[in-house]
Parts: C-alpha cells; sequence; structure tokens
C-alpha cells in the first residue's frame, strides 16, 4: 500500500495591535509599534501556535511583523531561519498614512458609518447614500482614488488589485520553496496581505474578501 504524502502546513498570522490601529489611524507601511494589547495579541498568536512545528518563519520589514513573531518564536526551537518578504506587507495607503479614521467620520457622518466598527479602511462604503455624501466631500477625482476601486490607486499608495498581484507571486515561491525544502512555515503578516492571500487560496471573491475582517490573534491554516 503507497504511504501516503505528508502534508506541509502553513500557519499565517496577523500582527499585534499598534498604537495606529487603537488611535483609529491609516497604518499602511508607517512603521507603528506594537501596543501593550497588541503584545497580548501577540502572546496568545504565540500560545495558540505552541504546539505546531514549523522550520521556517516569515516577517516584512515592519517592526509589528517582527516583534510579533519574535513572542511566536519564543517556543520554536526547531525554527532555524527567518526571511524577511515584504511580499506580504501591509497595503500601502499613500497620502492616507497617518491620517485618523475621525477626522473623516466627523466630516460624513459618524452616525452612518462608523470606521471603528467597519474595518480599518473606508473602502468598505456601500451605502448609496452614503457613498454620494463621500464623493461631494472629497471631490469625484479623489473619491475614486480612495474607495474600494479594486484596481484604483491610493495616491502613492496602492490598489487591491497591486497587493494581490505580489502576494500571488509570493505564494507561487512560497508552495515551490516548501515542496523543495521539505519545510512547514509560519508567517507574520498584516492584514490586507492576509486577506488577499486567503482570497487566493480558499479561492474566494472579491466581494468575499472584501466583508472579511482579520482578527488580530487567529491563526489561518492551510495545507501545500
Amino acid at each position: 500500500m503507497a504511504k501516503k504524502k505528508e502534508e506541509l502546513k502553513i500557519y499565517l498570522f496577523r500582527h499585534g495591535k499598534t498604537d495606529y490601529n487603537i488611535g483609529h489611524k491609516f497604518t499602511g507601511w508607517k512603521d507603528a509599534k506594537l501596543a501593550k494589547s497588541g503584545i497580548n495579541d501577540a502572546k496568545r498568536v504565540a500560545r495558540k501556535l505552541k504546539n505546531k512545528k514549523f522550520e521556517i518563519a516569515i516577517q516584512t520589514r515592519l517592526s509589528r511583523s517582527k516583534d510579533t513573531l519574535k513572542y511566536v518564536l519564543e517556543f520554536h526551537p526547531e525554527c532555524k531561519k527567518v526571511i524577511e518578504d515584504n511580499r506580504m506587507i501591509e497595503r500601502g495607503y499613500g497620502f492616507l498614512e497617518g491620517l485618523t479614521h475621525e477626522l473623516f467620520i466627523e466630516k460624513i457622518g459618524k452616525q452612518e458609518y462608523d470606521l471603528r466598527v467597519q474595518g480599518d479602511a473606508f473602502e468598505n462604503i456601500r451605502n448609496k447614500r452614503l457613498r454620494k455624501k463621500v464623493q461631494r466631500f472629497f471631490g469625484e477625482k479623489e473619491y475614486e482614488a480612495i474607495h474600494r476601486g479594486y484596481k484604483v490607486k491610493i495616491p502613492g499608495g496602492e490598489s487591491f488589485y497591486d497587493v494581490e498581484q505580489r502576494v500571488k507571486k509570493f505564494i507561487l515561491w512560497l508552495k515551490e520553496y516548501m515542496k523543495k525544502n521539505k519545510v512547514n512555515v509560519a508567517i507574520s503578516a498584516h492584514g490586507n496581505s492576509i486577506r488577499l492571500f486567503r482570497m487566493i487560496m480558499e479561492k474566494a471573491s472579491i466581494d468575499e474578501m472584501e466583508k472579511w475582517f482579520i482578527p488580530y490573534d487567529k491563526i489561518y491554516e492551510y495545507n501545500i
């Protein structure tokens, strides 16, 4: 009887909350540090992964990714190599980076759309009446650059299509690397790169992906 092929594992998780997350700011590529609650998020991830095994870990250049991974690695002496790969970095928010959500909410009506509930970007706006208010506030051109038009770039930043393309290349590389080296991998990543990673791996639609919120202490596990 043929021996069953052993599956390789990917353990994907989001960094802990940062001061920017708590302050309701668009973060993007700014190097926001883990907040005290973010350290607790990282420790919860570490405990959930404690009994898993992986030989390779991947982080981005941002300290919130690296610092979250440090807590995880405390339980994993079997992990012999850490790779930095910025294809899994957060979406670049361009001119929005550092801007508070509240400043925006005050202008368009806090009672109608609360970013603290809906997520960390206002591309999620689906209400037609509110969308018109946003268009009037920003102007048609600026609005088109900001809302969740899948291929529309934020000025100085990225579209979700841009993020999808780099994450897709990363996944192709990752699968090949894992199979060649026969290793399990842990990835300390970011909310929007995880959204696109999930969409690709789970063969989900853009509409499905847009509804997802990525928790700070959840592990996404995939077999290769």
